[in-house]
């Protein structure tokens, strides 16, 4: 049974790409790595922590010793790396947090799976998921391609550049078998509500205002969280070692455009009227180094590995509502911190 360890897979995207992995391949030893800081969630996966293909491991990936012990005792086949902070503004806030963890944890996992292969590398794979925020700010036209020059703006994009950079220098020098993959924003659900999406649904479900920044002229290419999950799945499996794929989803939204659609569509799904929601659209002061627009080119992934988004944004964003008004008990336990009281429940006399 390969053993496969997934960091950061109590959190949005990692959730997803856990489960799918626990269902889809039982041959597998999933196990799963994640800190629980404030947006890991056990209750992600409640349906397959009982799975015998799955095993919880609470720990941080900044602690070289306890790393080093986890892939000695596991011998690990692959490596799919996650763990990341990764909303700006906490980095804005707090740049030290995002080095700690998304440079030195990133380093600890790469030396840790160096020294267990380094007698036998054959079908092992450490894969890096990172984002397109690495390669900085594009104007009105133009794509992020594989080979587009990094320019990270902000302390979270810097810090991502750096474990890119870092994860390709381990290949280069030590022959270590790396993939790394760029995604663009995610939404879907599961996805604690201090990014744009749940945020603003949260806030509208409850009048709340919804802080715009600027203008509202940023955009962004929007990407279904299970098409990434999809996308990792056959990166991680038929990409070849040593290569960088772009995944987008070929959605670009203004912010204040995708938040009328929002706003529509809760209208609508709320009984509201049409047009009350958008009077809850407030202008604020717009963040420092904040990019103007990003776009990814995905078509290398899509003809050397057959990859293409599933779904369009109009469609995905109806999925994305009803997750999150379907479960609201989940949404206020996020928002109040009472999801870790189930962590302690599950865990905390293990």
């Amino acid at each position: 049974m390969k053993k496969i360890l997934i960091t950061g897979g109590a959190g949005f995207i990692g959730s997803h790409v856990v489960r799918m992995y626990v269902n889809k391949y039982p041959d597998y030893h999933i196990f799963n790595l994640d800190k629980l800081t404030y947006a890991g969630n056990l209750e992600n996966l409640k349906d397959v922590e009982n799975k015998t293909n799955y095993t919880f491991v609470k720990g941080d990936i900044v602690d070289g010793d306890f790393i080093q012990k986890l892939f000695e005792e596991h011998q690990f086949d692959g490596v799919i790396h996650l763990a990341a902070e990764s909303h700006v503004d906490r980095s804005i806030s707090n740049p030290m947090e995002f080095i700690m963890t998304n440079i030195i944890g990133t380093v600890n996992l790469l030396n840790a799976a160096r020294y267990i292969w380094k007698d036998n590398i054959e079908g092992k794979r450490f894969y890096h998921v990172s984002t397109d925020e690495v390669y900085g700010s594009l104007g009105d036209t133009g794509f992020f391609y594989e080979d587009t020059a990094y320019d990270p703006h902000s302390p979270y994009s810097a810090s991502k550049a750096s474990s890119d950079h870092l994860v390709r220098a381990y290949h280069d020098t030590y022959g270590l078998p790396i993939i790394i993959s760029n995604c663009s924003n995610n939404y879907g659900g599961n996805q604690f509500p201090e990014k744009l999406i749940p945020l603003f649904i949260n806030n509208i479900r409850h009048n709340k205002p919804l802080p715009v920044y600027g203008k509202g002229e940023n955009v962004r290419d929007w990407l279904y969280v299970l098409d990434h999950a999809t996308a990792i799945d056959v990166i991680y499996h038929n990409g070849s070692i040593g290569e960088t794929f772009n995944i987008g989803g070929h959605n670009e939204w203004k912010n204040i455009d995708l938040i009328k659609v929002l706003c529509k569509v809760m209208d609508k799904k709320l009984g509201r009227p049409k047009g009350e929601s958008e009077k809850l659209i407030t202008y604020v002061t717009d963040r420092a180094g904040h990019d103007l627009r990003y776009a990814i080119d995905s078509t290398k992934l899509q003809n050397e590995l057959g990859w293409t988004p599933s779904l369009q944004f109009e469609e995905g964003i109806e999925k994305t509502i009803d997750w999150y008004l379907e479960n609201q008990e989940w949404l206020d336990n996020v928002t109040s911190g009472n999801y870790q009281k189930y962590y302690d429940e599950m865990y905390g006399d293990r």
